[in-house]
């Protein structure tokens, strides 16, 4: 038992001694290593990384064991294959790895869009009820809907595809932009600072062969912007009439007026009312009104070639 508590003695008193001889620049080392794994992992993560990842590995622990078995030929093959590959997973990730750069330099740590600093409480509360009706009487009229409202990445890109308007949100704007005998009504409308800036705009798709097949062109072009970009990304669906949400590469479905608001709410950081599950309340007053609608939406909403 002595023997034990010496051992363990010696290695707190080896412990302290390897940490009192640490300068501030190790410590910055480490945290600077451990934000890049952070990454890293969040990168494999949440996109199609992930048996990538594991093929590496295990092609990794291959050249290992080859060159302890001392195997000439295969160690040879396989250490060239890990030489090409290398280049070969930059060009097949650089769609992604643009992304998470683009992430990481944003402006927006968070990835939260956010008005200009001059404009109070009352303006942003004022835009958000704008655009919750607009996208409820779009809704209501089974009306197609692209807004994406920007974020910390810019979207110049994006806006160049389409035609400037710079004007107030306002609900009939919206409604006039996106009705269907409209000419800017196939594109994206885009916010800036609070303002609609450009409409019949291009999205990039998303390329995630995850996503279900029902889901339309509007549905994958918010998902393939929210991919590369931190927009908040709103859709309504011509065919159920359904208003999603695309943000970080995800989409949310089933929202209404009031769910919608306070999420706008969180993106513009001002009081909310957290609730524990929105899209699943919203889900509910669906099924209570029209259990047959709510059974037809469950197979999807696909929005054709729009």
């Amino acid at each position: 038992m002595g023997t034990l508590f010496s051992d363990i003695g010696d290695f707190f008193a080896y412990l302290f001694n390897q940490l009192s001889t640490m300068r501030i620049v190790d410590f910055i080392d480490i945290a600077l290593v451990s934000i890049l794994f952070f990454y890293v992992f969040i990168f494999i993560r949440e996109r199609r990384a992930g048996k990538l990842a594991v093929g590496v590995l295990l092609l990794l622990l291959a050249v290992m064991v080859s060159e302890l078995a001392n195997m000439r030929s295969l160690s040879f093959i396989l250490s060239n294959i890990v030489q090409v590959g290398m280049v070969a997973l930059i060009v097949i990730f650089q769609p992604e790895l643009r992304s998470m750069l683009e992430k990481m330099g944003g402006n927006s740590v968070k990835g939260i869009s956010r008005l200009s600093e001059s404009r109070d409480d009352a303006k942003k509360t004022e835009l958000i009820d704008e655009l919750c009706e607009a996208c409820q009487s779009l809704s209501d009229s089974r009306t197609g809907a692209l807004i994406a409202i920007e974020g910390g990445t810019k979207l110049g890109d994006e806006i160049r595809s389409g035609v400037i308007v710079n004007a107030d949100v306002s609900r009939y704007l919206i409604g006039n932009i996106f009705f269907n005998k409209a000419p800017l009504h196939d594109g994206a409308m885009i916010i800036r600072d609070g303002r609609v800036h450009a409409c019949g705009c291009f999205l990039p798709l998303s390329e995630n062969h995850e996503i279900i097949k029902e889901l339309g062109t509007r549905h994958r072009a918010a998902i393939g912007l929210s991919e590369v970009s931190d927009a908040f990304v709103i859709v309504v669906s011509e065919e159920t009439g359904m208003i999603s949400v695309a943000r970080n590469g995800r989409l949310s479905r089933n929202f209404d007026k009031y769910s919608l608001r306070e999420q706008l709410k969180q993106l513009y950081e001002l009081d909310v009312k957290k609730t524990k599950n929105p899209v699943k309340k919203i889900q509910g007053k669906m099924a209570q009104k029209n259990p047959d609608k709510q059974k037809r939406s469950g197979k999807g909403d696909a929005d054709g070639d729009k």
